[in-house]
């Protein structure tokens, strides 16, 4: 199984051969994120990385107030990254295509210099160098996604998604407490691998048989982990005290 570095290094690669098959003019494309288009996405993606660095050196408030200077505050993470892209929305394929690939080599080179097992800052708080490499790429697997339905390509998940699928299970109490609500009892995850040949399982040691289990195949739980499908249209299915509430809470992402 790759590392969550290693993870990461393939997941920009998959990305930047989606972005060199793109002409000018689907860079404008209107993507599944609401209100974004292509160009809009690999903005975000850059300032994201851009922000992921930062917080590597330790500098991640300096830069985070200048990347929102002059705009409104946001009650959630979401508004405020909507915020952020508008500020800076306008730049040329060309010149959002190097931003990214500036982010993108200097973000890679930011957690292949740093100890995986260092503590840093990030937007849900403190966290491992490699639990933030995860996020990373739970995020750039969904925009790439993002980008490529919206030119018309078909991506392959690969194994890298076990990293997905892992950080979407260890944060389940994150997710339920960001709703105000509680888990009443452990969770599992017994998901069937992309390719198919086997089974991934999430549990926790201390209880290696818990009574919520959730079953289907990864990709689908990626894909409701990232917000791009609803559990309900999905071959996922759950049994036990939280069933219901984890399909509906489960995320990847603050």
């Amino acid at each position: 199984m790759q590392t969550p570095l290693e993870a990461l290094v393939a997941q920009h690669a998959e990305l930047d051969s989606v972005l060199d098959t793109l002409g000018d003019g689907d860079w404008d494309r209107p993507s599944r994120c609401p209100g974004w288009s292509v160009g809009d996405i690999v903005l975000h993606l850059a300032q994201s990385n851009e922000l992921a660095v930062a917080s590597v050196r330790g500098t991640l408030a300096d830069f985070a107030a200048a990347l929102t200077e002059g705009i409104e505050a946001a009650g959630d993470a979401d508004t405020l990254a909507d915020r952020v892209v508008a500020n800076e929305r306008g730049a040329s394929p060309a010149e959002l295509r190097e931003r990214y690939a500036r982010s993108s080599d200097d973000v890679l080179t930011a957690f292949a210099e740093a100890d995986p097992h260092s503590r840093v800052l990030w937007i849900a708080g403190e966290m491992s160098l490699t639990t933030l490499a995860t996020t990373r790429v739970a995020e750039t697997w969904a925009h790439t996604g993002d980008i490529a339905e919206a030119v018309g390509i078909e991506m392959e998940p690969g194994e890298r998604l076990w990293h997905v699928c892992r950080l979407s299970w260890r944060t389940l109490p994150y997710a339920f407490s960001r709703a105000g609500r509680t888990m009443s009892t452990p969770a599992q995850f017994e998901l069937t691998a992309p390719d198919g040949t086997g089974v991934w399982t999430f549990a926790d040691a201390a209880a290696p048989s818990a009574p919520t289990v959730v079953r289907g195949p990864a990709l689908d739980l990626c894909l409701v982990a990232v917000q791009r499908a609803d559990a309900a249209d999905t071959a996922l299915s759950a049994e036990g005290p939280d069933a219901a509430a984890v399909l509906e809470l489960v995320r990847s992402f603050a």
